[in-house]
């Protein structure tokens, strides 16, 4: 039961912070605490748990009491480069950077 999140402009390093929370949580505690965490990331995080809580409900017949995280995988991605304009011509690099997102849960 696995669910996925593609190319998302946010960085993997704040996207890490919100992960460690709800690695190895029940599913029904992790949507609890990221629907209320005050991280716009978290509402991110949350849509994909809620996808493979839905895939594991339809798909597999399992009960939301019975499944856990069992792994969260958060990957750096394509890095957008954009420039800011200085004095005297420079030229200051900005990097926006993307992440995937590979989410896991299993029954007990």
């Amino acid at each position: 039961m696995k669910a996925y999140g593609k190319n998302i402009r946010i960085s993997p390093k704040k996207l890490r912070l919100v992960a460690e929370v709800i690695r190895w949580e029940d599913a029904e505690k992790a949507l609890n605490f990221l629907k209320f965490a005050p991280k716009k990331w978290a509402d991110i995080l949350y849509k994909v748990l809620h996808s493979a809580v839905s895939n594991a409900q339809h798909n597999d017949k399992q009960n939301l009491s019975n499944l856990y995280v069992s792994s969260l995988i958060i990957h750096k991605w394509i890095v957008y480069k954009r420039w800011q304009a200085v004095s005297r011509w420079r030229m200051h690099p900005i990097l926006k950077r993307t992440s995937n997102i590979v989410l896991e849960l299993q029954a007990k």
